[in-house]
């Protein structure tokens, strides 16, 4: 006997799927269209990066049971969220960038003043000189070694 490889989906009678898929908005719901895997896969980042920026309150999904639901707002502060790290910011920083409100009330963009930038700038060429470094003396090393 060979089983079928289809999978179906059962319907009930008010016409919901009893199969896992995105849940179905209620009354108001409607800007509440992201889940959390889709998210994680737009941004190439893993689920659990976005529930620690959840537990860090940098974003506020709405619940819907166990499932997290993210609006367009949310999404675009993730966006930012994820622009200011690759900017070399750490998280209490992109915190007080943003507004510490992690809801579509607060800005969803990036606030960066002349200082800021010129500090962060001074910052990451500090960064760049001591990697410089680093790689300089283990190429040194190597070369001792060989």
């Amino acid at each position: 006997m060979v089983k079928s490889l289809v999978s179906v989906k059962r319907v009930s009678s008010t016409g919901q799927s009893s199969g896992r898929g995105r849940p179905k908005a209620g009354a108001g719901d409607s800007d509440y269209v992201h889940t959390i895997g889709d998210l994680a896969q737009e941004f190439g980042v893993t689920l659990r990066t976005l529930r620690f920026y959840e537990d860090r309150g940098l974003i506020k999904p709405k619940r819907q049971g166990l499932t997290r639901l993210y609006s367009d707002a949310s999404k675009a502060r993730l966006k930012e969220i994820i622009k200011a790290t690759n900017l070399g910011f750490t998280l209490t920083e992109i915190r007080a960038l943003l507004g510490v409100d992690g809801s579509a009330k607060a800005s969803p963009a990036l606030k960066l003043n002349k200082t800021q930038i010129a500090e962060q700038l001074a910052h990451l060429e500090k960064q760049k000189a001591d990697i410089e470094k680093a790689i300089a003396d283990l190429k040194s090393m190597q070369k001792l070694a060989a």
